[in-house]
């Protein structure tokens, strides 16, 4: 993996399924190519991939299929923590041997209230495992969902341990305290802090950070970018709180099945409204509403060719 920090705008790629619910390869390289076209980064394999629902060989054969349709690798951040060991250490070498700009690992999520022994010991020896001087770890703190946070004194512990290795956090807590903190903490080691929501992207940049990590980057691109890209200008305040209404738009209904929705009729291809159980899509009704909502906010969301 290349020695340099990754900045910006990451999204968590969704995955589209075909009928029979098996990954639609060609169309996921489509929305992947459409992403890197807005300047995106590709954290394939995040919690909105369906990550979770996918196997170690559909993951594989999905990141290869990015890779080969040319997409650069240092543009890649694929998700690699599973809660087997093993299948995080096979994920993980497997993009370092690729050369992607680095993985986003979720820790061991199954086990609930595990020691910072205990995760200590889970990422030291998948990175042991892996044993590739080219691997760079990005820590995926996530405990709505994972319910096992990653504490400032376990990413202590880790930099110190491994300061070539652990190169960054994308924190989905949705504390802004917890995120300054980090940033605070370790940001002045090079260590790179993503905000996992738009909504905390101005904050981030302003303290220092990275940039962010998030789900809407699916649908909602070209705005986060210009952010990032102006959040020393003025206007930016405006450009925030534009991000905050289409977000919230989302955040009405399930976030999945929403941006899937989105994407499905701006599209034109319905099969992006299949989630893998146990996620089911949005209901008529729910579809609806949210077009409208998203029509009277004037959201556009650039067409990709079918």
């Amino acid at each position: 993996m290349a020695k340099h920090h990754l900045q910006g705008i990451y999204s968590p790629v969704l995955t589209p399924f075909k009928a029979d619910l098996s990954p639609d390869t060609a169309e996921f390289v489509r929305h992947c190519q459409w992403l890197l076209e807005q300047d995106v980064g590709l954290a394939v394999f995040g919690t909105n991939s369906e990550a979770n629902s996918l196997s170690v060989g559909e993951r594989r054969e999905l990141l290869d299929a990015v890779l080969e349709s040319g997409a650069a690798p240092a543009r890649l951040l694929p998700g690699t923590g599973c809660c087997a060991l093993t299948d995080t250490v096979e994920l993980t070498r497997h993009a370092a041997a690729a050369g992607v700009g680095g993985v986003l690992m979720l820790p061991p999520f199954y086990y609930k209230g595990v020691s910072d022994d205990g995760l200590f010991r889970s990422y030291a020896e998948v990175i042991e495992r892996v044993g590739d001087s080219r691997l760079r770890v990005y820590l995926y703190h996530i405990p709505p969902v994972a319910q096992v946070p990653i504490s400032l004194a376990l990413i202590e512990r880790l930099l110190k341990a491994y300061p070539g290795t652990i190169a960054g956090i994308k924190d989905s807590s949705g504390d802004w305290s917890n995120t300054e903190a980090v940033q605070r903490e370790f940001g002045g080691q090079g260590f790179d802090v993503f905000a996992g929501s738009e909504v905390f992207l101005l904050r981030t940049l302003r303290a220092g950070g990275a940039g962010c990590i998030t789900a809407t980057g699916n649908v909602n691109p070209a705005p986060m970018v210009q952010l990032y890209e102006s959040w020393q200008e003025s206007g930016a305040d405006a450009q925030q709180a534009a991000l905050d209404a289409t977000r919230a738009i989302f955040q009405q209904h399930s976030m999945i099945p929403a941006m899937k929705a989105a994407v499905a009729r701006f599209t034109g291809v319905d099969s992006w409204c299949t989630l893998r159980p146990p996620l089911v899509p949005l209901s008529a009704e729910q579809q609806r509403a949210l077009h409208a909502a998203l029509d009277n906010h004037g959201f556009q969301m650039e067409k990709v060719d079918a």
